[in-house]
């Protein structure tokens, strides 16, 4: 298991917000909760590569955005805002080094790896701010020969789809659904006691990482069985980030 992070950028502050109202973000702060986040993968079994740091680009710690990956496929997007797009050329090596097959989002397509939610062979996309439709015709198109199947989710209330919805392991879809514009797009969906409980990262062994803020949400993991591993990531939170954007997850 194979994790890409950056490192927050010094002008994090400066990142952009759409949906929330803009709080101070103490940069010293978020670094220390970056290298917890960090060390959170590496003591779940995770080897973390670090790419390039990218000191102009407030928001090349949400790198997620940047990249997604289907079993040996890796999609490098082209992000709806147009200032984030020179994030995608520092990772595109950095995909390319783990010998998967790396393909580009193309104009005039635009595509958020932070609005894609593989459950299963399903390939949920957010169609939204930062998604268009030719971005997920274009995923799909690079999709089908794998079988995977995409839906697309409109959005209108939220940044990402991942801000709103992920999935545990079991396929169970959990979310936040006042973020959301139509629930019955999934087959189902666990609604969570807390915004911040709708986003988990599967590390394996039946261990998810979580807000660490999210407490209630953890219970109900605990009750389905998970063992949750909460990580501070508040100063990411005023930035609309959540546990799933500061990172890359590859699976052998």
């Amino acid at each position: 298991m194979r994790a890409i992070v950056r490192p927050p950028s010094p002008g994090l502050a400066d990142g952009l917000v759409s949906h929330v109202t803009r709080q101070p973000v103490d940069a010293a702060l978020a670094r220390r909760q970056w290298q917890g986040y960090v060390d959170a993968l590496v003591a779940n079994g995770w080897q973390v590569t670090e790419a390039p740091a990218a000191d102009d680009c407030p928001d090349g710690v949400f790198v997620e955005d940047a990249a997604v990956v289907f079993g040996d496929l890796a999609v490098c997007t082209r992000p709806g805002a147009p200032s984030r797009r020179p994030e995608v050329d520092t990772i595109e090596p950095v995909m390319a080094a783990t010998g998967l097959d790396v393909r580009r989002i193309t104009a005039p397509a635009t595509l958020d790896g932070g609005d894609v939610l593989k459950v299963g062979r399903t390939v949920y996309v957010g169609r939204g701010a930062r998604t268009n439709d030719e971005g997920i015709d274009q995923l799909g198109r690079l999709l089908s020969s794998a079988g995977w199947h995409v839906v697309a989710v409109p959005l209108s209330k939220v940044l990402h789809l991942k801000s709103a919805v992920t999935a545990l392991p079991d396929g169970t879809i959990i979310g936040w659904p006042p973020l959301l514009d139509d629930v019955s797009v999934f087959p189902a969906l666990l609604a969570m006691p807390e915004e911040g409980g709708a986003h988990v990262v599967d590390l394996g062994g039946g261990r998810l990482l979580i807000d660490a803020n999210a407490v209630a949400s953890q219970q109900v993991l605990r009750d389905r069985g998970y063992v949750p591993v909460p990580v501070d990531i508040g100063e990411f939170v005023k930035l609309e980030g959540c546990v799933t954007c500061l990172s890359v997850r590859i699976r052998s």
